[in-house]
């Protein structure tokens, strides 16, 4: 079967990817310095599935470590490129730690890439790409312009991957995400922030009465409620689109044709069904049976009113959909929460 390399594999959406990966028979290498995850996440992984995955603690900025795994591991097949950053708020904040990070690591893991002859890459990408500029619901043509940090170091990847997938006839496969939540049905792995910056996990932890309350960060958008509008994915479809990619790159079978090489596709990953901050949290205490204190604060800088896919272009062309609704998402989150209310430190 095919060896799959993960960067960032230990982290939320990594180790639900690695989980996928395993249950379908593919041999997994992880790499992730663990700077905002935990190898108990992997441990895990390996319990569920009843199989083993390789781990390695380095940084892509590390690019002698780096060129150390392609060296230790032997022939790749695939690269599935998690290893970010992924804040909007901290990279408002920090945009050169976002840059740094998100970009420069990038160009040091494509820079090896090129260097063993691997040229098939799986691209953990955002929806924060299509800025302010798109009508809803947002189609992959859509026009691009990231208002934030974050948004700006997903864009510049984009372009350098369509640009050296070009050159060198990479195959190259760019997953603009929504809004991942929830965790896997066992409760066993999901989002773990020591600090949440997203809106459900921040929940979660009031529900769980880790905090006091969660902020409401504007309510004067021109949407129905006043409150932000996003498409949330739940994690496990998102992971199951991974590897879907990753099956059709590794068979050539692009847009319907086979035997293509140095194509470059991009997908959108949501559901085409937007929920507000406010219809979230009442989601939330339905479920959960808890109070939800929530407190309405100014907008934050880098936010938009409303994000929404058009999924249609990915469940055609892709193979996948999004299977799991409001409430699983909602469900599965609590259930995460409740067994780890430290996340993995518990």
């Amino acid at each position: 079967m095919a060896k799959i390399l993960v960067t960032g594999g230990a982290g939320y959406i990594g180790s639900h990817t690695c989980l996928e990966l395993l249950e379908q028979g593919y041999d997994v290498v992880v790499v992730d310095d663990l700077s905002n995850a935990s190898l108990e996440s992997l441990r895990r992984v390996e319990q569920l599935s009843g199989k083993s995955l390789v781990f390695h603690e380095v940084s892509l900025l590390d690019r002698d470590a780096l060129r150390a795994v392609f060296k230790k591991e032997g022939e790749l097949d695939a690269v599935i490129h998690f290893a970010a950053k992924k804040s909007v708020k901290e990279s408002v904040e920090n945009p050169l730690l976002y840059y740094q990070n998100n970009i420069t690591g990038s160009l040091v893991l494509c820079e090896v890439m090129q260097e063993f002859g691997l040229s098939r890459i799986v691209f953990s990408s955002s929806a924060t790409v299509y800025g302010t500029n798109g009508e809803m619901p947002l189609r992959e043509g859509a026009q691009t312009g990231a208002v934030n940090p974050y948004g700006q170091t997903k864009l510049m990847m984009e372009q350098i991957l369509k640009d050296v997938g070009g050159v060198n006839a990479w195959d190259v496969v760019l997953l603009r995400y929504f809004n991942p939540v929830g965790a896997h049905a066992s409760g066993q792995i999901g989002e773990d922030p020591e600090y949440p910056f997203n809106l459900l996990p921040f929940v979660s932890q009031v529900a769980a009465g880790l905090r006091e309350e969660v902020s409401i960060f504007g309510d004067d958008y021109d949407t129905e409620d006043g409150t932000g509008v996003r498409d949330y994915i739940h994690v496990v479809d998102l992971a199951k689109a991974h590897v879907q990619a990753i099956a059709n790159i590794l068979t050539k079978e692009f847009e319907g044709k086979s035997g293509s090489k140095g194509e470059t596709l991009t997908y959108n990953l949501g559901t085409g069904r937007g929920y507000s901050v406010k219809e979230m949290i009442e989601a939330f205490r339905r479920i959960s049976g808890k109070e939800v204190k929530a407190v309405v604060q100014p907008r934050r800088e880098g936010d938009v009113a409303v994000s929404i896919a058009d999924p249609t272009y990915s469940n055609e062309h892709l193979g996948w959909k999004a299977e799991l609704g409001l409430d699983e998402m909602v469900r599965s989150a609590w259930k995460w929460q409740t067994q780890h209310p430290k996340g993995y430190r518990s």
